[in-house]
């Protein structure tokens, strides 16, 4: 049910990925102007996370969920009111403020439901969600923004809010028992105090490696629109079929690749292979942007994407205790916020002064040498705590 609310919620995922097209084309904003105001989006998810991981930890992750969906909506329907690059840096900087704050809390909805052994499959399925909602969003997302931007906008606002309701009613007793269950165990438990991640060194270079892989990888809602359109002269409607081939490609194969990566890989070659493949997905742009060209590189992007993102979660879970996964969850969401401030404008920056082809030939490099890295932080990081069944 977890994921079905996410798929619900996701399914109305439009707008993210056509916003710099919408201020270029639409709003007629500088590409780099473009770059400054999509950071805003990076700025509200830092604080998003930081403020979603706090809150879960204190009145827990159904409170925090439930608000989040509910309040995205009126703020989705206010974003085409705001026409200048003042006004909808302001208003994108609330949205992702507040539909942040769900990220963390839905992490930490996971391990609370899911069976220990099951953890990484759980988050894989959740990004199944995620993913085939993605994949319905944008393909209808390049059919409506022909036709109007504000569809995008509106129509997140009605997947948000059919989310919200869906998650209330299904959870709400559910949550009342799950609240005293976990009462009667902590009164039976022996009291132990968990640290802060903030405090935790080798969790915190951890973090910061996810950080430089998701500016790497976060070029596909930034930057990659852009060059679909201006340089490989693709329409709306094509960039939205790409992009839903993607998530429909996910949602094929996640599971399936998960549980070879789990029965094959250590965490550390499964980050080491994922980071890598993203990387050479988009380097190979660099040399070609015929139509089979990019089929293929999204094709490789989707396999990495699946080979890294939610076992990031689970390395996340596994460093963290009983009482704090909130703010390691919302640590590590940081670091990917911080990866949106950071992309679009370097992104942009470096597509502007420098071209593409150095972009994308950049990413690449940048990406294998993020991939050797994890190889060594992981195992050092976990250590002997590499059992699932510790997660809980």
């Amino acid at each position: 049910m977890l994921a079905l609310v996410m798929l619900i919620n996701r399914a109305g995922s439009m707008v993210l990925p056509f916003l710099g097209v919408y201020m270029t084309a639409h709003l007629h904003f500088s590409i780099e102007n473009s770059g400054v105001v999509l950071s805003f989006f990076g700025i509200g998810s830092v604080l998003g996370s930081w403020l979603g991981g706090l809150i879960t930890d204190k009145i827990g992750e159904y409170k925090v969920q439930s608000l989040s969906l509910l309040l995205s909506v009126p703020l989705f329907c206010m974003i085409p009111l705001f026409t200048t690059e003042v006004g909808l840096a302001g208003i994108i900087l609330a949205q992702s403020v507040v539909s942040e704050t769900f990220r963390p809390a839905n992490s930490v909805a996971i391990t609370k439901y899911a069976r220990p052994e099951n953890i990484t499959r759980a988050f894989s399925l959740n990004r199944m969600a995620v993913n085939l909602g993605f994949s319905i969003g944008p393909a209808l997302g390049g059919i409506l923004s022909a036709i109007s931007y504000e569809f995008l906008f509106y129509s997140n606002a009605l997947a948000a809010l059919i989310a919200g309701i869906t998650y209330i009613v299904f959870f709400k007793k559910r949550n009342q028992l799950a609240i005293t269950k976990a009462k009667k165990v902590k009164d039976t438990a022996v009291d132990t105090k968990e640290g802060s991640p903030y405090r935790d060194g080798k969790f915190l270079l951890y973090c910061f490696f996810c950080m430089l892989f998701a500016i790497c990888f976060f070029q596909l809602f930034s930057t990659l629109t852009i060059f679909y359109k201006d340089t490989a002269h693709l329409s709306q409607e094509h960039i939205g079929y790409l992009l839903g081939y993607s998530g429909f490609l996910i949602v094929l194969l996640e599971m399936a690749f998960v549980q070879i990566a789990e029965k094959y890989f250590t965490l550390g070659i499964t980050m080491l292979l994922g980071t890598f493949l993203c990387g050479l997905a988009y380097a190979m742009m660099a040399f070609d942007y015929t139509l089979i060209t990019l089929i293929i590189s999204m094709t490789i992007l989707c396999v990495g994407e699946i080979w890294t993102l939610p076992f990031m979660s689970t390395i996340t879970a596994l460093r963290s205790g009983a009482h704090n996964k909130g703010s390691y969850m919302g640590l590590n969401g940081i670091s990917f916020s911080i990866a949106f401030i950071v992309t679009p404008y370097v992104g942009t920056l470096i597509a502007e002064k420098f071209g593409f082809t150095a972009l994308w030939l950049g990413t690449g490099i940048f990406a294998i040498l993020i991939a050797v890295a994890f190889y060594f932080i992981v195992p050092w990081m976990l250590g002997n705590k590499v059992s699932k069944e510790e997660v809980l």
